[in-house]
């Protein structure tokens, strides 16, 4: 057996022992501080140094740089080392999940360029002591969809648990306590034409990673946001409202307001399968965020962990203009960048008695960050249907590797893409002083969309 295999397969043991407990011992705990990072992915690179250690992450942001102003690309210098295209896919085909081999059997002229594999993912010290308590601490509760134990950092660090590492994405350290952005969403329709359909503002804030908080203070609701449309004119002050509990007991809240009707109304349908209407019905909204609202719908499973080609780095896209980065069929290779990371994969398949329209999914969870990095999906027949991206923005200035922007889909059976919480043409996320939650209120949705 292989060193990395024996490695593999016993954080998998460990992981499982720990799940068993639903917390894992100091001992296992004391592994965060070792030979694993301290968000749990391994420290040591691969055997043949393709991946290499993590060494605290990039953290460096440039001298006198202020949150919002355009990122730079910190690997501009770098050329890829090979890229990888329907001729060759077979040469690497454990590395690529199936919604890129799709890809490439699609269309023969798509590629993706693979550069340097870098390890960025960073967070806070704040952070990384609180998931070291966490270890030891943290149960799942509710049917394994929301956790106690557990504040301001990552849940579960040692798991093998799919409930668990989904917990653990939809909590990741991204963008701070709280942060605004532009968000814009492009589509390229399957004979080419790229739309910008919608512009607005996202506004997001996580109260589970209020630094100075406290599990004593904390309201339940681990992310609360809203976006606001300006365009296009039709749609102007239409918005969408959420707010997401961890804790058992408390009730996912989804408002929207919609200007025809002048009035903010729940929005439960805002939710599975329901056409997304900020991407214009291509998307489904839980695809939004590489997973928003809820999941219950799928059961889950471990597959394991494997090395695999994943968007990562991605700064020079995100800053691209969009007549650039937006072409016929597929996104421009010359500007997205690829990297071999580890990952954990989960599959989800249709829950009995259960509906969804993608009645199977594939997850990929970056290692670092615990972050959903790609997401392929399948019909009720069977049939390769859907692969889900995000283009990850490296920001020292967090300092994190932020995958809950620049994300969307590609349908592999009809053709046809999209890119949402984009800044493509605009400015970029900027980190800002945490807002009050009245923000956040329905009360004060209703106010914005009536301005």
């Amino acid at each position: 057996m292989k060193a990395q295999t024996k490695t593999l397969v016993a954080l998998v043991v460990l992981a499982m022992a720990g799940a068993a407990q639903a917390a894992v011992t100091a001992e296992e705990a004391a592994k965060l501080k070792t030979t694993l990072t301290p968000l749990g992915g391994e420290r040591a690179g691969n055997k043949d140094g393709s991946i290499p250690a993590w060494d605290g992450g990039y953290t460096k942001a440039p001298a006198g740089y202020k949150s919002g102003e355009p990122r730079p690309d910190f690997f501009a210098g770098e050329k890829p080392l090979y890229a990888i295209n329907a001729k060759n896919m077979a040469q690497y085909a454990d590395k690529l999940t199936d919604g890129v081999k799709g890809l490439m059997q699609k269309y023969p002229n798509f590629r993706i360029d693979v550069y340097p594999t870098h390890r960025t993912a960073a967070a806070p010290q704040w952070f990384y002591d609180n998931t070291f308590k966490n270890a030891s601490h943290a149960k799942l509760t509710g049917d394994g969809y929301t956790f106690e134990g557990a504040y301001g950092g990552t849940p579960f660090p040692i798991t093998a648990n799919p409930k668990e590492m989904l917990l653990n994405h939809l909590t990741a350290w991204t963008r701070g306590e709280s942060s605004t952005s532009p968000s814009r969403c492009f589509t390229v329709t399957p004979d080419g034409k790229m739309t910008l359909v919608s512009d607005g503002t996202q506004d997001l804030q996580y109260p589970y990673n209020y630094k100075e908080g406290s599990a004593a203070t904390y309201s339940g609701y681990y992310n609360i946001g809203r976006y606001v449309q300006s365009a296009p004119a039709s749609k102007a002050g239409e918005s969408i409202l959420a707010h997401f509990p961890s804790a058992e007991g408390k009730t996912i809240g989804l408002w929207q307001y919609l200007v025809g009707q002048r009035r903010v109304r729940r929005a439960p349908s805002v939710s599975y399968d329901t056409p997304d209407s900020v991407t214009s019905g291509m998307g489904f909204f839980d695809e939004a965020f590489m997973q928003f609202g809820p999941y219950d719908h799928h059961e889950f499973k471990l597959v394991g962990k494997k090395e695999i080609f994943v968007p990562y780095n991605n700064n020079r896209a995100n800053a691209a203009a969009p007549e650039d980065l937006f072409k016929p069929q597929f996104m421009n290779p010359d500007l997205v960048r690829w990297e071999l990371h580890r990952v954990w994969e989960i599959e989800a398949n249709l829950a009995p008695g259960k509906r969804h329209v993608v009645a199977k999914r594939r997850f990929y969870l970056d290692e670092d960050s615990w972050q959903i990095l790609l997401l392929d999906g399948w019909d009720a027949q069977g049939q390769l249907w859907r692969m889900s991206y995000t283009l990850t923005e490296l920001a020292p200035d967090v300092p994190s590797v932020v995958g809950n922007m620049a994300w969307g889909t590609y349908n592999l059976q009809t053709g046809g893409y999209y890119l949402n919480a984009a800044t493509n043409g605009a400015k970029q996320f900027a980190v800002v002083p945490r807002r009050a939650e009245t923000f956040f209120s329905p009360e004060e949705l209703a106010n914005v969309g009536t301005r």
